[in-house]
């Protein structure tokens, strides 16, 4: 449970970092899910000729490591929600049960519902982040979940329907975060408006708002998060180590308001008025995200993003 003194300090700087959050169990079950997860399509990989190496006796570490040296596309089967475009029958995704009682962890929802109320929505603008040493990725990535994040907002890259809905980011950390190895930095204080934003290789803060001068790390270990506001600008670090920086983006939102990606399932995680309407099983969010990936494999695409290249900020 947050203190007041924790919300007057959110609300003043637009974020707060709070460690020990998951407790060992929960974290090693969301490794343990993902090394087996990286196992079997390892496996195909290996039979397909993508990998040279046979994951027998490989730590997930060492085949993440071939799979980028190797360049083809690793990311999105570990990823927990569609891409944002080029969606087909058979695009992959990860909807497991680790990851779920992750998103439904009572502490999280704890600390959320300081922030938001007690009717709270999973909010599906939500991934893994698996980002390797920088020196390992290819030049051609450019995707934020797994090379350094550009300046934004998490209110900009929704569409328009989320302006007036309330939400706040949990950035949950499952290795330890460091200034070393690409953790976040935010900026500090109170933003009451949305920036504008450019659709880049990335979607970020047009250069000529991004708030440098009021940057500031924030570190956190396996197990911890840094929750913002939607409206703080942050980004992340490079990774300059030898290692892997692993995190996930959480969202929540007050139930009942727009998601900002309404094509994509949410659930109610927490309902305090109605506690039977909050969804408990696995399996039928991995059902909800399966019909929209067969919903939209045969639809004409929906954008994801508000923002376009040549806006005014942009040239």
């Amino acid at each position: 449970m947050l203190t007041e003194s924790d919300k007057d300090r959110f609300s003043a700087q637009g974020y707060l970092v709070v460690e020990n959050i998951l407790d060992d169990t929960t974290l090693q079950a969301v490794r343990q899910e993902y090394a087996d997860l990286m196992r079997k399509h390892f496996k195909r990989w290996h039979e397909e000729g993508l990998v040279t190496k046979s994951p027998d006796g490989l730590s997930l570490w060492e085949m993440l490591d071939e799979c980028c040296g190797r360049g083809f596309e690793w990311y999105q089967p570990l990823d927990i929600s569609l891409p944002h475009n080029d969606i087909g029958e058979d695009t992959p995704m990860h909807i497991g049960p680790a990851v779920f009682d992750m998103l439904t962890n009572r502490r999280i929802l704890d600390l959320v519902e300081d922030l938001i109320g007690p009717e709270i929505t999973s909010n599906p603008i939500q991934h893994v982040r698996i980002k390797p040493p920088q020196n390992a990725v290819p030049e051609s990535e450019t995707r934020a979940h797994i090379i350094a994040t550009d300046w934004h907002q998490d209110k900009g890259v929704t569409l328009e329907e989320a302006d007036d809905t309330e939400f706040v980011t949990v950035w949950l950390a499952i290795t330890d975060a460091t200034v070393e190895n690409g953790c976040l930095q935010v900026a500090s204080g109170k933003f009451e408006s949305m920036l504008p934003h450019c659709s880049r290789t990335q979607v970020g803060i047009a250069d000529a708002f991004v708030p440098t001068d009021s940057a500031t790390p924030t570190p956190v270990k396996a197990g911890g998060a840094v929750i913002f506001h939607p409206l703080t600008p942050h980004a992340s670090l490079p990774n300059l180590s030898d290692g892997y920086r692993w995190s996930f983006d959480l969202r929540y939102n007050v139930t009942g308001q727009p998601t900002g990606r309404s094509q994509f399932p949410e659930f109610i995680a927490r309902s305090r008025s109605n506690p039977k309407g909050e969804l408990r099983d696995w399996r039928k969010w991995k059902e909800m995200w399966e019909v929209t990936r067969h919903t939209l494999a045969n639809s004409q695409h929906i954008p994801q993003h508000r923002w376009s290249s040549d806006s005014p900020y942009c040239a």
